[in-house]
């Protein structure tokens, strides 16, 4: 096992995330015209969507379903060797190992694997940079793509939340198999890890696992997309309200991980962030992770908003349990 304070760096960063829906037209519409991703391709039963500055052909996969939720997680291996260590790493490792796949549009081959918790995850090397066109071309060369100012309009992929039963267990499979570090937690007073928040670079996290309170298997809490400002941010809640998207909560700032958010449901239920985090970096090679205790979550976020109920108990795809 790779200890947290030493990691590979065999995975670079988290590259996409496919999510299905079962309201599949007003999902794409909600993804492209509301909340500001571009559409890169189609295939039978998925839609491929990027933000304007994300380099890959697509960080979200929108995919046709019978239910919401989460078809994988996937994070871009360092290079051809990481991704045949981190293979070995993995089939030694007891978890379940699905076996490599043709890959899609975005990127060929990845070797796909689950945690504990029925989540899959892959990863793979080759991918699909994606090509601006003379009307996408941006002027700055640097920047993936033109700025469309669509919708919210984020700038790239930032993270993803999972929910889990056993936190300290998903702890376990994500520093095996993927090498992150944990940089912030929730210790519960009955000695439970209710929350980790994991990074495989210098980014303070690319994936969040909290505690499942809703009685489901495999399910997904959100995912988020990073803006450059927090007024981008309080422009997209506007921008929500107008087009009856329902606001969860914020914006407000979270005291974990200091991140300025604001959280909807899209049109099928799965719950979607926009963020922005500043330049919280993670540089110290012998980070020890922030321990966040139940009387400090019980103050509420950062100035004080309480946590809503939902925001424990809503995941996708539902459980058998009433969802809010």
């Amino acid at each position: 096992m790779s200890h947290p304070t030493n990691p590979s760096f065999d995975i670079a960063h988290l590259a996409h995330v496919e999510v299905y829906t079962d309201r599949f037209e007003e999902s794409l519409d909600f993804f492209t015209r509301v909340y500001g991703l571009t559409l890169s391709g189609r295939d039978e039963t998925s839609a491929y969507l990027r933000a304007w500055d994300d380099y890959e052909f697509h960080t979200l996969k929108l995919t046709r379903h019978h239910t919401t939720g989460i078809g994988h997680v996937a994070y871009r291996a360092a290079s051809p060797e990481a991704l045949a260590r981190r293979v070995k790493v993995i089939e030694a490792s007891g978890y379940k190992a699905h076996g490599w796949t043709d890959g899609d549009l975005g990127h060929g081959r990845a070797f796909q694997f689950e945690d504990p918790f029925g989540h899959v995850f892959e990863i793979y090397w080759d991918t699909v940079k994606y090509q601006p066109d003379d009307h996408d071309r941006p002027a700055l060369k640097n920047n993936a793509s033109r700025f469309h100012g669509t919708g919210a309009a984020p700038r790239r992929i930032d993270h993803i939340n999972l929910l889990a039963g056993d936190v300290t267990e998903f702890r376990r499979f994500m520093e095996t198999c993927l090498g992150s570090r944990v940089t912030e937690m929730i210790r519960l007073d009955n000695g439970r890890i209710g929350g980790c928040w994991f990074t495989v670079n210098n980014k303070t996290y690319d994936l969040a696992c909290t505690e499942e309170h809703g009685g489901g298997h495999g399910r997904l809490h959100h995912v988020t997309y990073a803006t450059d400002t927090r007024e981008d941010i309080l422009r997209a809640a506007d921008i929500f309200l107008e087009n009856g998207v329902h606001i969860e909560t914020g914006p407000h700032k979270h005291a974990i991980q200091n991140t300025f958010f604001l959280y909807v449901w899209e049109p099928a239920g799965n719950r979607v962030e926009l963020a922005n985090a500043g330049a919280r970096l993670i540089l110290a090679p012998d980070w020890e992770p922030i321990v966040w205790t139940e009387a400090d979550r019980k103050k509420g976020q950062a100035w004080g908003l309480k946590t809503i109920e939902t925001f424990h108990t809503h995941g996708t795809p539902p459980s058998s349990k009433k969802q809010p």
